[in-house]
């Protein structure tokens, strides 16, 4: 297809993309497999771009790899390495609002007296007292400072639609009157770093996402083509948003890259 013509570097989300969790466990999403296989068999870059922070990235790959994709570890572009970076380099000491199994990402991280907050997708551990507790270190800070890994409004888990980060950002901003800094999907500078990483400009490569605002809208804002899938969070009401149309709408990832490879998209 047209839209396609040209790409020959692409971003691809994990949750909803490759895979869906049923009954608490992975599962691959039928022929997504297979479709990476032929991306690398076809020599085209690929980075695997995800807002997930109820994992470490090492296990996450590790889930990826069992389910038989072709993956390493710095192949993932996660929320949470970045936002260790951020930390180190504006000298930060967060309090910490993430799911237990992400919080060893942060192991090396100052985290006594925090003058900042790091909101992740806690689950469970969205709690009244943890997220008031959240909301008291911030409002006693004179310049709060809220890091969001990510700011989505929901995703899906076993066939129900579960409230993300983003709602619970929300909150807290406005409680606090500020605006959180987002590291993650839809962010810039998230899109940006993964271009870096691959050595592409943003007219050559392709996002593909289950997410209409995070994944398609985030990465047209920097200039990169979006491809919306039918698998995972899809909802049809995403075909007619009011302010994002993505490049090409596919039923999964298999058609997305038999449409690419017939367009010619190859290193």
């Amino acid at each position: 297809m047209a839209c396609l013509k040209g790409v020959n570097a692409v971003m691809l989300d994990i949750s909803g993309v490759l895979k869906d969790t049923a009954d608490g466990a992975d599962v691959a999403i039928p022929g997504s497999v297979n479709a990476v296989n032929r991306l690398k068999e076809a020599g085209i870059p690929i980075r695997f771009c995800t807002n997930e922070t109820t994992t470490t990235r090492k296990n996450l790959v590790d889930r990826l790899q069992k389910l038989g994709f072709s993956i390493k570890e710095e192949e993932v572009f996660s929320p949470a390495p970045a936002v260790c970076q951020v930390l180190r380099q504006r000298g930060l000491r967060p309090h910490l609002l993430v799911h237990p199994a992400s919080e060893a990402d942060f192991d090396a991280v100052d985290k006594n007296k925090p003058n900042c907050v790091v909101i992740g997708d806690a689950a469970e551990n969205f709690s009244y007292e943890n997220m008031n507790k959240a909301f008291q270190t911030l409002i006693a800070m004179d310049n709060p400072v809220l890091i969001s890994m990510g700011k989505g409004k929901y995703y899906k888990d076993s066939n129900s639609l579960i409230l993300d980060v983003g709602a619970y950002m929300k909150a807290l901003e406005y409680a606090c009157d500020i605006e959180a800094d987002v590291v993650g999907k839809p962010s810039a500078s998230f899109f940006l770093a993964v271009l870096q990483d691959m050595e592409r400009v943003p007219e050559e490569t392709l996002m593909v996402g289950d997410d209409i605002e995070s994944d398609v809208g985030g990465a047209q804002r920097c200039g990169i083509r979006a491809a919306l899938v039918r698998t995972g969070k899809y909802r049809s009401s995403d075909e007619n948003h009011p302010k994002v149309k993505p490049d090409i709408i596919v039923n999964d990832l298999s058609q997305l890259v038999d449409e690419l490879l017939a367009a010619g998209g190859k290193l």
